[in-house]
């Protein structure tokens, strides 16, 4: 069986501020629709992704801005980053971890760190596939990570 991730819902709070931020982010809006007073569903999708995120009216359960750890794939992440600044969009510096790539999630933390993994400022050393990454939250606070991929591993 081949298995797609298709879509993310997101819990926003405010339909139309989220539509606005990831428009300047540069997500690709797929759909804007409104059915009655009381549905509408707003559907993006990242360049280059083939997954897509969705919101809109009491779509999930779950609290505006709980999703954290949603991660977005770059060739360049300094590039990202200049682009994203660019656009007006705040986010973190880049990052690397001292004791080699970052692996686990640890309570809702964007950074995944792990106990006793250390976050220093800049790119991994080796400019690694997997190495280097800088994060950012959208208005709800749901929050991205974007990592640099250069070489995906075997089977990828």
């Amino acid at each position: 069986m081949k298995l797609k991730l298709e879509m993310i819902v997101l819990p926003v709070s405010d339909i139309d501020r989220a539509k606005a931020f990831y428009e300047k982010i540069g997500f690709r809006l797929d759909v804007d629709y409104t059915a009655g007073e009381d549905f509408r569903i707003v559907h993006f999708t990242p360049s280059g992704s083939e997954c897509s995120i969705m919101f809109g009216e009491e779509m999930t359960p779950l609290a505006p801005g709980s999703l954290q750890g949603l991660y977005l794939i770059v060739d360049d992440i300094e590039e990202a980053h200049a682009e994203l600044t660019g656009r007006g969009i705040e986010v973190s510096e880049i990052f690397h971890d001292a004791g080699g790539l970052f692996h686990g999630h640890e309570g809702g933390d964007v950074t995944h760190r792990r106990p006793g993994q250390q976050r220093l400022a800049g790119l991994h050393p080796e400019r690694a596939s997997y190495g280097s990454f800088l994060t950012f939250s959208d208005p709800d606070g749901n929050g991205w990570v974007i990592q640099e991929i250069k070489q995906r591993h075997p089977g990828r």
